[in-house]
């Protein structure tokens, strides 16, 4: 159905067939009932029949015709026949009354025609307007539905219509790049009364008390704060709003104020995101920041007091003294380190867009670099810190090469041997390197995958931490408490969420499962991707 308000249609050949039967049916009926009941009876018969035929006629033919029916009934029934003269008074009131009723008739038919189709055309906009508020809703960008916008509003207009929409903020001058244009081009004039329209945010044209000599109406897509675009559309020749377009002006803003509200709508979504992106990086750096001045100021004191004791008192230290400071400053600085790079690797992949350096890599090398590091590390510190507990490592037989950063796996496990030694009460430490089906229900069900894995025999997490163990700065009940001889256990809480950050970048997880006979398993679940002949070649001894 149009959307115009266009004049009432002339009557169709179709209408016109059914009035004309109409009538040949009254005056059929009539003139068999001639003589059969009174001429009073008859002109009712032809008043129905002038409502009947009024419903498919318009108000002008509907007079003509039943003036013509009350002169062919004054000519065939009325005395004296084939005749226009009335003998009787009461026969001239007959056929005024006649000609009165169905006048009425006529005028009652037109105006409740007109009023079903303007019911009809106000029930088309309001579900119009329901529709594409529906269809904004459900859209993201509402930019996307700018055509559908166009189209619904080309429909209210023969002439053909002219939309702006901007793409995002106003521009301080009008500058055509910033805005989608629909429609045919706009002539300078046409395009600076749109970006007028859009700036001021009020509709021009006849009706708007706005410059009422214009030939069109621009109107805006309003929001609640400003505008995001303007429309225009084309009066017909003469460039006046006739009344029964007031209406139509109505509605075609109606159509601009929608997409106005849902632009502006997705400015605000877009700004609140924003501000809650911007306002969760500064809590991360703020957690960064304190984590480290608390976290670093141990082991810094720890290397301080070493490095003032061997040059203060170098002369009265023997040879164990010295290492044994010696020791104390290699391994707090080795926590530094460790801290630091953990921060930083976390910080890096956590940003949007981070590219890995990936290559094929033997799962049996990354597991014994990271093992021969470890048990070089513990053995320049034995001195100091005699190492109870003892690594060692599996690794299933002929596992697929690995897609992955070499230095960013190896990070993942030496913190996953350094938290195994902290916390593993002094048991056994295993690292292990197998091929396991994915246990997770889903569409990877049951594919392959590698796993690196650190096992340990110590006490474990808590039930009540196991969910949050891998969250940034969090750190479990057994490191918050301490070391059972009374020191604290130091650390920023970023190894475990570093060791996700990376297995999240390789497009595996990390999973914590409690060991049935006690200790725990950190392991890292890692996707096999189909390794090239030449890879494989490279890595076979």
């Amino acid at each position: 159905m149009s959307m115009s308000s266009s004049p009432p249609r002339a009557a169709s050949r179709q209408d016109l067939t059914l009035a004309a039967l109409t009538w040949v049916a009254a005056f059929g009926l009539m003139l068999r009932l001639d003589g059969v009941v009174e001429l009073a009876n008859l002109a009712l018969l032809l008043v129905l029949a002038a409502a009947v035929a009024g419903w498919w006629l318009s108000v002008w033919a509907s007079l003509l015709s039943s003036a013509l029916a009350v002169l062919a009934f004054a000519w065939l029934f009325v005395p004296p026949r084939l005749s226009f003269a009335v003998e009787h008074h009461p026969h001239a009131l007959l056929l005024f009354s006649m000609l009165s009723l169905c006048s009425i008739s006529a005028l009652l038919m037109g105006r409740s025609r007109r009023q079903t189709a303007q019911a009809r055309l106000m029930g088309a906009r309001a579900e119009q307007l329901r529709a594409f508020s529906d269809s904004l809703r459900d859209v993201h960008a509402p930019q996307s539905l700018a055509p559908l916008l166009h189209q619904a509003l080309d429909a209210l207009r023969p002439e053909p219509v002219q939309l702006l929409v901007l793409k995002n903020r106003l521009p301080p001058r009008n500058d055509p790049e910033a805005g989608l244009w629909l429609g045919p081009a706009a002539d300078a004039d046409q395009a600076t009364g749109l970006w007028l329209c859009l700036r001021e945010g009020r509709a021009f044209g006849p009706g708007t008390g706005r410059h009422q000599d214009l030939k069109a109406w621009y109107l805006p897509l309003r929001g609640r704060h400003a505008s995001h675009g303007a429309a225009l559309l084309h009066l017909p020749a003469g460039g006046q709003e006739k009344e029964a377009e007031q209406g139509l002006r109505a509605h075609a803003q109606s159509l601009c104020d929608q997409m106005g509200l849902a632009l502006e709508r997705q400015a605000t979504e877009q700004t609140a995101q924003k501000a809650r992106d911007e306002a969760s990086g500064q809590a991360t750096r703020n957690a960064l920041l304190a984590a480290i001045s608390h976290d670093y100021r141990t082991p810094l004191a720890c290397i301080m007091g070493a490095a003032s004791s061997l040059l203060e008192q170098d002369a009265r230290l023997d040879a164990r003294q010295r290492q044994r400071l010696a020791a104390t400053i290699l391994e707090e600085t080795e926590a530094l380190r460790r801290m630091t790079d953990n921060s930083l690797q976390l910080a890096r992949l956590d940003a949007p867009g981070v590219s890995l350096k990936l290559d094929w890599e033997s799962a049996e090398e990354l597991v014994g670099t990271v093992l021969r590091r470890s048990r070089q590390r513990r053995a320049a510190l034995s001195e100091a810190e005699p190492a109870a507990a003892r690594l060692r490592a599996r690794v299933e037989p002929d596992l697929p090469l690995l897609r992955c950063d070499a230095v960013l796996l190896s990070q993942l496990l030496d913190n996953l041997v350094d938290n195994a030694l902290k916390y593993g009460a002094g048991s056994n430490i295993e690292i292990l390197a197998r091929r396991l089906p994915w246990p997770e229900p889903g569409p990877q069900q049951g594919q392959p995958r590698i796993v690196l894995s650190v096992r340990d025999r110590g006490p474990g997490v808590a039930r009540a931490w196991q969910e949050r163990i891998f969250d940034a700065f969090q750190r479990g009940a057994e490191a918050q408490s301490g070391r059972p001889d009374g020191s604290e256990r130091r650390g920023a809480g970023v190894g475990l969420a570093a060791c996700r950050a990376i297995a999240q970048a390789h497009g595996g997880e990390m999973r914590y499962r409690a060991r049935a006979h006690g200790g725990a398993s950190f392991e890292c679940w890692l996707p096999l991707q189909a390794s090239p002949p030449q890879a494989q070649e490279a890595v076979s001894p």
